[in-house]
Parts: C-alpha cells; structure tokens; sequence
C-alpha cells in the first residue's frame, strides 16, 4: 500500500509469539487503516483481513527478531518487548514500543539495553530471580494511547 505520493504506507510488525495486545493491535490498525504483520516461530490465528499478514519463521533463535528487523524500516510501528530487537529497530528509524506501551527511542534505547543486560547478569548469578510484574489493565490502556499515537505520527511522516 502506498501513499497519495507514492511513498509506502507505514507498517505494523509484531512480535508476536508471546504478544499479549494482539486484538488491540488490529483494532488500532483497522481504525488508522494500516497493514499489520505478525512474525512468530510457532503458528498464528488466520485472518481473513488482506491488512493482516501472518510470518511463520524457523524455530531458530531469534529468527523472528531477526525478520522484523529486516523489513522494519523508517516510521514502520514495531511491538516487542524484546530490547535487543529494539535497540535494532530503533536504529532503523522505526518506532518501537511494548506491549505495555513502553516506549524505545534514541533517548532511551541506550539504558534500556544496559538495565536489560543488568537484570540478565543477576539472574545469572542468582541475585535476582528476574520475575516479571502481571500484565494489567493500565498496561494495556497505556499502550493502546501509544500505538495510536505511533499511527498518527508515523502516518503524517510520509
């Protein structure tokens, strides 16, 4: 899909395999009229939406980190909450947040990686048992304001 001059439409990619916005994503997305692609190791929902692609990869360590960077591009909207494919996208000038609205940029990318890498050396030590807090009906609010925001600004950049 492309824009009225002829620059491509801005995409969503999602990783998806532990995603758990995934009906807030289509809803954003069918609002703002974007294309969605959702990339995961292991099988995905079909959908009859042609705005809705879905992307089996390999099982492969971060074969789907590994696509989404590659076709992830400028002002494209990406939903991960993996850091390391963040600090990736970022770097290819699209527009990174998590599934808790929690948003990565050139701002911020840098400390996130190192508190990631934080956590990751005192689980391995056995400092820290590395839980994660639940996901909550604030998170999920907060990131549907964000994802709607990222459409609205990667849409009026092209």
């Amino acid at each position: 899909m492309t824009t009225p001059t002829n620059e491509p439409m801005p995409q969503i990619y999602v990783d998806a395999d532990a995603c758990p916005v995934k009906p807030e994503i289509l809803k954003v997305a069918e609002r703002h009229n974007l294309e969605v692609t959702f990339v995961a190791n292991s099988g995905l929902r079909p959908s009859r939406d042609p705005m809705v692609k879905n992307v089996i990869v390999s099982a492969s360590f971060d074969a789907a980190d590994d696509w989404i960077a590659e076709h992830a591009g400028q002002n494209d909207i990406v939903i991960t909450a993996d850091v390391p494919l963040a600090v990736r996208c970022v770097a290819n000038g699209s527009l990174v947040t998590g599934p808790t609205g929690r948003v990565f940029d050139e701002a911020n990318i840098g400390m996130a990686s190192a508190m990631r890498d934080l956590g990751q050396h005192l689980r391995e030590t056995g400092e820290s048992k590395g839980y994660n807090a639940a996901f909550s009906p604030r998170d999920r609010s907060k990131f549907l304001e964000t994802l709607d925001r990222f459409c609205r600004r990667a849409k009026s950049a092209n």
